[in-house]
């Protein structure tokens, strides 16, 4: 296998390809016929004539045959063995029949642009400038009379301007197979790089929802299962109690995981306002040994659902850490609207650390804040966090505010 394309399907991409060649094939029926036409009308009653129309027959039928058996390659590919075989035999009868019949001397131009066409210009170039040559030779030979210089210098000068011409061309669509070449291989790398990067991005955002979500839902549980197991014997109701909040904790992270695996917004913002979600936060949040109290500032307007979605699952994540490394016993969620922006402060009276060091031991597990970072900046905003050992801990996050139009369907007040 040569790796070329099945006959005729080059052709039926290249509209153009499929028109040259149907006039290539008519310039040689049509010469054939006039140089069978001459030979007869001027060399009528020579004993040479029939094997002569027979040998046009086979010059005929050879060419007819090599066009659905050795079709030429595609441009630039390299031609078959059997496409060469094919133009060599041609040739070759083209030159018996020339020594027999010299009216058939036009038909080198189809051979020609063959030759041109399928074979590389180093190989091309002599061939065209032996037919040439034998072109001269026959025109010599029957030329009466005097030599007409043009018999001499028609032929090359015809054959050097066909050569230039398709050699050019030749060189030309080699180039721009190479260019496109190029473009396919890098829309390609692009492809994959895209593909690679919302990889990175969908593994970057699963992670990011499960610690806001299924993590700290289980370890909630986890922390309330282990309080009831200290208290089931001696305060059984109080065990319960505990048993019920991981229950519902439960839910809340089932709904939870049920919405991210769709890449909808937290459940809080369900049937809820951006005020209201974090209001309900703060009351779900708070508990024995922890109060979280909400403040909002300013008149709240319409926002786009992953701003709100942002804001919200950065509440979820400061207070997860709140409640499970600063030892605070109150924490307030502030909600600031301005004209030109919206921010959320998460402040709590906690054991507070070092955030340009490294952290104590216990304190955490270190995907908080980076988690919360990335969706400060998916948000368009940034997050800040200010913090001193033994006095407490102030996250913040603000988001420059685009005008939107209102939602009529969505409540806007706290």
């Amino acid at each position: 296998m040569d790796g070329s394309p099945a006959p005729g399907k080059g052709e039926r991409a290249d509209p153009d390809g499929r028109w040259l060649t149907a006039v290539m094939h008519a310039a040689f029926f049509l010469l054939l016929g006039s140089s069978l036409v001459r030979f007869l009308t001027r060399d009528q009653g020579d004993a040479r004539t029939p094997w002569v129309v027979a040998l046009f027959a086979v010059f005929w039928l050879l060419y007819v045959l090599g066009q659905l058996l050795a079709p030429a390659p595609r441009p630039g590919a390299r031609p078959t063995a059997r496409h060469l075989a094919w133009l060599g035999a041609v040739s070759a009868v083209w030159i018996v029949l020339l020594a027999l019949a010299p009216s058939a001397t036009w038909c080198a131009m189809p051979l020609l642009f063959a030759g041109l066409h399928t074979l590389p210009a180093r190989i091309a170039v002599p061939v065209v400038a032996g037919l040439t040559a034998l072109v001269v030779a026959s025109q010599i030979r029957v030329s009466p009379g005097a030599l007409n210089p043009n018999m001499v210098i028609a032929p090359p000068a015809i054959a050097a301007v066909a050569t230039a011409v398709l050699v050019h061309l030749q060189r030309q669509a080699a180039r721009q197979r190479a260019l496109i070449d190029d473009l396919v291989r890098t829309r390609r790398d692009l492809a994959a790089t895209e593909r690679r990067a919302g990889i990175l991005a969908e593994r970057q955002r699963l992670s990011t929802e499960i610690h806001d979500t299924l993590a700290q839902s289980l370890s909630s549980q986890r922390m309330l299962l282990q309080a009831a197991e200290r208290v089931w014997r001696t305060d059984p109701d109080g065990a319960r109690g505990h048993v019920r909040d991981a229950a519902e904790i439960t839910s809340r992270g089932l709904a939870e995981a049920r919405r991210f695996v769709h890449d909808l917004a937290p459940a809080d913002l369900a049937e809820r306002t951006l005020p209201q979600a974090l209001s309900t936060l703060a009351e779900r949040e708070s508990g024995p040994g922890l109060t979280v109290a909400f403040r909002l500032d300013g008149a709240p307007g319409p926002l786009p659902e992953r701003i709100e979605a942002a804001l919200v699952r950065i509440a979820q994540g400061a207070l997860a850490n709140v409640r499970e490394h600063a030892a605070a016993t109150r924490a307030a969620l502030t909600l600031t609207w301005l004209d030109d922006q919206i921010s959320l402060d998460i402040a709590d009276n906690g054991r507070g650390f070092d955030p340009d060091g490294a952290p104590a031991p216990g304190e955490g597990r270190g995907h908080g804040l980076p988690a919360m970072r990335i969706r400060a900046r998916q948000a368009g905003g940034a997050l800040t966090v200010e913090s001193t050992r033994g006095e407490g801990t102030v996250v913040s996050v603000a988001v420059p505010l685009v005008p939107v139009a209102p939602d009529p369907l969505k409540e806007t007040a706290p």
